[in-house]
């Protein structure tokens, strides 16, 4: 099951969750994560081994396929970060810095 890392789940927030748990179900071994920014501002990471071999356009074309044909463009909007990373990659990501430990939003 993903995990959301912080906050509350509003109505956009599990909407995009249950499609994570999906793509999570789809893909053993993938963990989806992901958080309300701000309010007009939700971040999502998936880390796959999947996309160790791939480049970024792939792993972008293949999460937001998956994502956009299960989720209205209304929902789709509120999507900031789509964070795709192969396991190795964890620790070298600044962006997975980020999502980690956020600064906080002034908004």
């Amino acid at each position: 099951m993903s995990t959301i890392t912080r906050g509350t789940g509003d109505e956009w927030v599990e909407r995009i969750k249950k499609v994570l748990d999906e793509y999570e179900q789809q893909n053993p071994g993938a963990a989806a994560t992901l958080y309300r920014q701000n309010s007009g501002s939700i971040r999502i990471r998936i880390v796959d081994e999947l996309f160790a071999d791939w480049s970024k356009p792939k792993r972008h074309d293949h999460a937001w396929k998956f994502i956009a044909d299960r989720l209205d463009d209304d929902t789709l909007q509120e999507i900031s970060i789509l964070l795709l990373l192969s396991p190795r990659e964890l620790g070298s990501s600044l962006m997975n810095s980020e999502f980690d430990d956020p600064i906080p939003s002034s908004l």
